[in-house]
């Protein structure tokens, strides 16, 4: 079986000591474990992908409650800024007096009576 080592698409980062394999899993795997290794590999980036992907969502957690909170209370400061136009309806409606909505007939004489 041939090691990764001795093929010619292994690459090893002499910085960060990280296995690179630059072989193609439709073209160029020369055997059935090079292609169990190459997702191995790959399913270890996308770890490390989705690792640091969690690392930045915890960072802006906090300025993200910080965002919601000022626009929660932007948007209960523009609802209480609005509020005169509905209380204002609703005092109108009040004001009216209850039963047929028009005036009393006791009130005025008639002029043809």
């Amino acid at each position: 079986m041939l090691q990764c080592e001795d093929c010619e698409y292994f690459f090893r980062d002499e910085q960060t000591n990280r296995i690179i394999l630059r072989c193609d899993p439709f073209s160029t795997i020369k055997e059935p474990e090079c292609l169990k290794k190459w997702q191995l590999v790959r399913l270890d980036g996308l770890l490390q992908a989705y690792h640091n992907t969690l690392r930045w969502y915890q960072r802006l957690a906090p300025m993200q409650e910080k965002m919601f909170e000022l626009m929660k209370r932007e948007i209960e400061d523009l609802d209480d800024a609005d509020s005169w136009k509905s209380n204002h309806d609703y005092e109108e409606e009040e004001d009216e007096p209850e039963g047929e909505g028009g005036p009393d007939e006791d009130q005025f004489e008639s002029p043809f009576r």
